[in-house]
């Protein structure tokens, strides 16, 4: 190594860097000369050693990959030149090697840079060699390495260069040609490549181009992408490390060509692979594992052949265009080909990682971070599980389970969510930036001047965006900010990275912000303290590392108790709901000691799966299934019996009970759940023998059918009438989930019979039949009122252990500009839960469409395609309705935020918002710029909620007045007696309280009594009437007396009178909202958890 030049390449005046220097450290620029070898013979980094030849060659590049004992990758680009030198009269090639090392992959970038130095160094001398090398390396360093989604142009005479960027920020830069793997091997063969990787085989590349290996070794990878390859890297290995393929390990190395029978000679397990002609040689004893994935991609070459024919050729997709005079022009038309094709290729393999892995998520509990592997297994075709018995056991599918559990948002969960929801999935399309011309002198003041420039020019470009396209927007302020850090004006960037949190969350560079903050000067600090905005920065909290530990399902090998029960039943997936954990926990343990032996569990475990399994294998002729829906499936099939419409079985659906009769199945109705009136067990003579019999009375027929179910009897006794219970429930409040329960019961029953022979298993089984319990506590019927009002009810806890709070709704409108990737046109349901958690459910089939968004609990709407939400954390998160996520906070506020409002005054210029915190603060927003216009403080013990209302904005507070207390403000209105007056509900009593605007307001002007309320808790306005939702105490008698329940109020405000008294809620209604004036949708606290859906008159 003749030398090698490390930053800062440019460096301060001398009394500058002592007047600067951090606490005695030193950084310098490394430099390393052999002058003890003459300069014309001197070693380089030459990957054949010092090589001296007569012989007259061309340049030559290659590509090295480095990897710490950390597993952090460095990548370098290799260019290898000759110098003609004159030994003793006779001209020989002298040769040199160039090596630029960047933690990034951009060996295309690299290689054109080198190419620039090489027309520099082919007119330059000897002696000049050195200052070239570090001017060059100096213009590099001034480059920075931009954010994901912008790319950056810069010059280096004679070539324009793209410095491309990251995808995402999950995803590595793509500088290199992907198809190069398609001209290599035939698409079956790149298939056995990648099962081989996927499985951590031990692989080795081949080939008489050193750049070939690594260039084609990075696209395996990049091809694996979700997965990361966590072995042994060494795409390039020399001659002398041959020893390496020895490793015990997993690896992917490189080497050349004239050692593959040397290797192949020696070695017996390495999966040989010869780039240059395609051929792998793979032993015997792994053949069979890596030829596998044939039987999961059965189809993807015949779709994808046109990836190796036609468009992975440039001269055959440009032959008809004219020829190019420039040559920066040929060179941004070949880089948006290729773009294009790479796009196209990491598509089509993230497919085809997506098809393998596609039912992982399934077998995954979030909660307990578990995957179950046996079952996930028993999934698979047993031609399948080889293959898949190696993969779940390697480092690079642990990797990717934690990625899962972690609810990762990259390129294979959105392609996951796209197959799921036949949405689109959306490329995306960056431009570069222009970067300014290098500066002349690469001195240290004309360095500062040259990032002042820059930052001038990113200055005008985020102005020219500042209304217009916050995405670019910025990466603008990114870059600005990084570049303000490089000149030291380390304010200037903490503003511009503080802008981040406005336009866009991902890219904040946290550790390089932690950086900046820990080297501020006592006097920056002083600065910063005095800027609210920095000194939220300075002051926020470190960000939680994501919890990485992942658990395989094993069965329980000790005796469990209740706790130990319920994780276990919740870890292998049989059911989440708590409460019905403990009612199985109840039936299945035994003695006072309460309980469950682990042989009891795994014959419960297995029976429960059987169960699953027989319900899917269940095989019914055609005739049968064209009277069934087609949602409906058969769960339970009794053995052959006699009954009063012949001999043959029953079957159960969760709609109904049919009979298939003996020999040719026969579809006969028995009943429809619903249309059951009365289930009976009693006994039928034969011979001399009672036979148990089941009688079912249905309001269909007159006759009641009668079944001779012998030692099932009971069994189906208990089975019908839980599911008619359900069906009751379901029916009377609109509510599908009390059916889905019922069923989940209904299974559970028979895995508890099943493994229980000898414990009076009909008696443990009884304990889970929970709506047949309660039908005689809960009133099985509602009000007229009720029934007629109510139109549905959804669940928004379904996947979670235990029901959440419901603390706000928020309805969004079908036209928002929203793309297929979001579910199309059709309106949205916003919801807020326990936890910050907010679930969103398609408006149009109320079914969940992703999983939950984590952020806040106090909603403001639709604003722009954005939806503002509050948080205790002081914070205001904004959702993006086109990509369902959250890239952007407003952190003005320092206390809780408590209300939200949107001017609506103007229907068509919507421009501003208030927001209010419980310290009393209100702030005025300019939506476009999102920037405070204007603050307010309130003197207040706690501001509850803010309403505008005839250009003046109404707060609610928490008040110790005796004239009334504890109100809280919801909704302003116009009175039918065309009088402005405001509305109010008291929490502590069920008063509704009214002012006239144009009164004494001290005192409310009317109040209205509600009855059978001892509390208002929210209230809207719908079509002229008022809804209010109320809090008050059960007195029906039985197991729900004395506790809480809640009714919705509908008053007229004319009349000042309760027109509608609805009761669908059993714990207290937290929020109202309205949907387009059609309905009303109320959410309730935990214990109920549920939303009704209301129809408006």
């Amino acid at each position: 190594v003749m030398y090698v030049l490390a930053p800062p390449f440019v460096k301060r005046p001398q009394a500058e860097r002592e007047a600067l220097r951090p606490h005695g450290q030193r950084r310098r620029s490394f430099l390393r000369t052999r002058r003890e070898q003459p300069p014309s013979t001197a070693a380089t980094t030459s990957k054949g050693g010092l090589q001296v030849t007569s012989e007259q060659r061309d340049e030559q590049f290659h590509f090295l990959v480095f990897t710490d004992i950390f597993g952090n990758r460095t990548h370098g680009a290799v260019m290898q030149c000759y110098r003609p030198i004159l030994v003793h009269s006779t001209a020989y090639n002298d040769t040199y090697s160039f090596c630029v090392i960047s933690k990034y992959p951009y060996f295309n970038v690299l290689k054109d840079c080198l190419s620039c130095l090489l027309t520099h160094l082919r007119t330059s001398c000897l002696s000049d060699m050195e200052r070239r090398v570090r001017e060059f390396a100096a213009k590099l360093s001034l480059v920075p390495i931009p954010p994901h989604g912008l790319h950056l142009m810069f010059t280096l005479c004679p070539l324009t260069i793209v410095l491309p960027s990251r995808e995402d920020k999950d995803h590595p830069a793509v500088d290199l040609d992907l198809h190069l793997p398609f001209l290599c091997f035939r698409p079956q063969k790149l298939l056995q490549v990648i099962s081989c990787l996927l499985q951590e085989q031990r692989v080795v590349l081949f080939s008489a181009d050193w750049a070939r290996l690594t260039l084609v070794a990075e696209s395996l990878l990049l091809f694996l992408q979700p997965m990361s390859w966590q072995q042994p890297y060494v795409p390039v290995l020399a001659r002398g490390m041959l020893d390496f393929l020895m490793a015990p390990t997993a690896f992917l190395m490189g080497c050349h060509v004239s050692h593959f029978e040397e290797v192949a000679t020696e070695t017996d397990d390495l999966i040989l692979i010869n780039i240059d002609n395609g051929i792998t040689v793979v032993h015997k004893s792994t053949s069979r594992d890596i030829n596998c994935i044939y039987l999961l991609t059965a189809n993807f070459s015949q779709t994808r052949q046109m990836i190796w024919r036609q468009s992975i050729h440039f001269d055959l997709s440009w032959c008809c265009h004219a020829s190019c005079t420039d040559i920066n022009e040929q060179r941004r038309q070949r880089r948006e080909w290729q773009y294009n094709l790479n796009h196209d290729i990491q598509r089509t393999a993230l497919e085809l990682i997506v098809n393998v892995f596609r039912d992982v998520s399934s077998h995954l509990n979030y909660e307990h971070r578990v995957f179950n592997s046996e079952e996930f297994l028993k999934s698979r075709e047993p031609t399948e599980q080889p293959f898949y018995k190696k993969v779940l056991e390697t480092h690079i599918f642990h990797s990717f389970l934690k990625d899962r559990l972690n609810r990762k948002m990259d390129n294979y969960a959105r392609m996951e969510q796209s197959i799921h929801s036949e949405m689109k999935y959306v490329r995306k399309i960056f431009k570069p930036f222009f970067f300014s011309y290098f500066p002349v002198s690469l001195s240290f003041h004309c360095v500062q001047s040259y990032y002042s420039e820059l930052i001038q020019q990113l200055g005008k470009a985020i102005f020219s965006v500042q209304n217009e396209n916050p995405f670019y927007l910025a990466r603008y302020y990114y870059l600005r900010g990084f570049i303000n850090t490089l000149c030291s004006r380390r304010l200037d960037a903490l503003s511009d990275f503080q802008n981040l949190n406005k336009t866009d969350t991902v890219i904040f560079p946290n550790q390089l912000v932690t950086w900046i903050v820990d080297s501020l000067h006592q006097d920056e600090r002083q600065q910063a303290d005095k800027r609210p905005e920095l000194k939220r920065l300075i002051l926020r909290k470190p960000l939680v590392p994501p919890d990485d530990h992942v658990k395989k399902f094993k069965l329980p090998k000790e005796h469990m108790h209740q706790d130990e029960f319920v994780r276990c039943v919740q870890e292998c997936g049989i059911v989440k709901d708590l409460a019905t954990i403990n009612r199985l926990f109840d039936a299945l343990s035994d003695g006072p000691s309460k309980q469950v032996h682990p042989f009891l569990f795994k014959n419960f475990y297995t029976l429960w799966k059987e169960t699953e399994t027989e319900a899917q294998d269940v095989n019914l002729p055609p005739e049968v299934i064209d009277h069934l829906d087609n949602n409906e499936s058969v769960f339970k099939v009794s053995s052959c019996v006699r009954t009063s419409h012949g001999v043959g079985k029953i079957a159960m659906t969760q709609k109904r009970l049919f009979l298939l009769t003996e020999g040719r199945p026969v579809y006969l109705e028995i009943a429809k759940f619903r249309d059951i009136q009365a289930v009976k067990t009693a006994s039928a003579s034969f011979l001399l023998l009672r036979i148990p019999s089941l009688h079912i009375h249905t309001s269909s027929r007159p006759e009641v059918f009668e079944a001779n179910l012998k030692t099932e009897t009971e069994l189906w006794n208990l089975v019908v009438r839980e599911m008619w219970a359900g069906r009751k429930m379901a029916d009377q409040h609109k509510d599908p989930q009390y059916m889905s329960q019922a069923l989940t019961n209904v299974l559970l029953m028979h895995a508890v019979t099943g493994c229980l022979q000898t414990q009076r298993p009909i008696t443990a089984a009884s304990k889970l039949a929970y709506f047949d319990k309660i039908k005689h506590e809960v009133p099985m019927s509602v009000s007229e009122t009720t029934s007629e009002t109510l139109k549905h009810k959804i669940n928004p806890s379904l996947d979670l252990a235990e029901p959440q709070t419901v603390h706000v709704l928020l309805y969004t409108p079908g036209q928002l500009k929203c793309s297929d990737s979001t579910g199309g046109m059709n309106p949205k349901l916003w919801v807020a839960l326990s936890g910050g958690k907010v679930v969103i459910f398609d408006a149009a089939t109320w079914c969940k469409l992703q999983d939950s968004i984590q952020v806040g609990n106090c909603m403001l709407g639709l604003v722009q395609d954005q939806v503002w939400i509050g948080s205790q954390d002081s914070v205001i998160y904004i959702i993006d309705t086109h990509s369902m996520s959250c890239n952007k906070q407003l952190t003005e506020h320092r206390h809780e935020v408590t209300g939200l409002m949107v001017d609506t005054r103007d229907q068509h210029n919507s421009q501003e918002s208030y927001s209010c915190s419980c310290d009393g603060t209100i702030l005025q927003w300019d939506l476009c710029r999102l920037k405070v216009k204007q603050q307010i403080f309130l003197k207040c013990n706690r501001l509850l909620s803010i309403q505008i209302h005839d250009d003046a904005v109404w707060c609610c507070k928490y008040t110790l007045s005796p004239v009334c207390s504890n109100l809280k403000l919801f909704s302003s209105l116009f009175s039918p007696c065309e009088y402005l007056s405001v509305w109010a509900g008291c929490a502590d009593s069920g008063e509704l309280c009214l002012w006239y605007t144009n009164n004494h307001l001290l005192h409310p002007s009317k109040r209205i009594i509600l009855p059978s309320s001892s509390g208002v808790t929210c209230m809207i306005r719908v079509k002229g009437q008022i809804w209010v939702g109320c809090c008050g105490w059960s007195s029906v008698g039985g197991q729900c007396h004395g506790q809480l329940r809640s009714q919705v109020l509908v008053v007229d405000p004319q009349s000042h009178t309760v027109t509608k008294e609805l009761q669908a809620h059993s714990d207290s209604i937290q929020t109202l909202c309205s949907a387009e004036d059609r309905y009303v949708l109320s959410g309730s606290a935990r214990r109920d958890g549920r939303i009704a859906i209301w129809k408006v008159e």
